[in-house]
């Protein structure tokens, strides 16, 4: 009363009123990758704009699943008569654990749920798997790519194929509406990155004796 000055907002209440420049744009980029994701989720369902197409990418999800290259790997491993061949299937193996683990561990960390207009019909899922971020497919396929275009020695078509196959993936994600868009492009980054721990953590006969008298 009186003209008195009124006292003084509390301190987060001014950060309320007036936010940061990053938090503006971390906002407007959650928005536009909330609407670019849902514009391009194609696939999302059988009444969506490609939905007839839903079948062949879920095949790629499959492709790109955990389950299949770990089991391929291990059987690899298991007929294989070769030292340098047991070697680097020993080191994909790694690889492909390492990649579990740790996109399990950003997953229960962020916990990001999946495109509300995601069906949860995917190939066997465990229960970090209802959260979004990162795509596991993205850095699964990222990784065996690099691993197999570093260790392999594949004519330039199939190492196309094999970049192409990688990309396929990533985008599919978001087409099946699986996944956002920054959960792909941060999975193919960290997929990437990956590698490169791998190969500075390689197993050989040399580091890891115990593992290589398995087989």
């Amino acid at each position: 009363s009186g003209g008195s000055a009124p006292p003084p907002l509390p301190e987060e209440d001014c950060m309320r009123l007036n936010p940061s420049f990053v938090g503006i744009a971390l906002s407007s980029l959650l928005a536009v990758d909330l609407w670019a994701s849902k514009r391009l989720g194609v696939c999302a369902g059988e009444a969506s704009a490609w939905g007839s197409a839903r079948p062949l990418l879920k095949v790629v999800e499959v492709s790109g699943h955990g389950i299949p290259w770990l089991l391929g790997t291990f059987y690899g491993l298991c007929q294989s008569d070769s030292s340098a061949a047991r070697e680097v299937l020993l080191n994909l193996l790694f690889a492909l654990l390492l990649d579990l683990v740790l996109v399990a561990v950003v997953k229960g960390i962020v916990r990001r749920p999946r495109p509300t207009h995601n069906k949860m019909d995917m190939f066997v899922t465990i229960s970090v798997d209802k959260y979004s971020f990162p795509s596991g497919h993205a850095t699964r396929a990222a990784l065996v790519c690099r691993f197999v275009l570093h260790h392999l020695v594949l004519a330039v078509p199939l190492r196309v194929l094999v970049v192409l196959w990688a990309l396929v993936v990533g985008v599919s994600r978001v087409m099946l509406g699986r996944h956002n868009v920054t959960d792909v492009l941060f999975g193919l980054l960290l997929g990437y990155g990956l590698y490169s721990v791998v190969e500075y953590c390689w197993l050989s006969p040399l580091n890891a004796p115990a593992l290589f008298a398995l087989w």
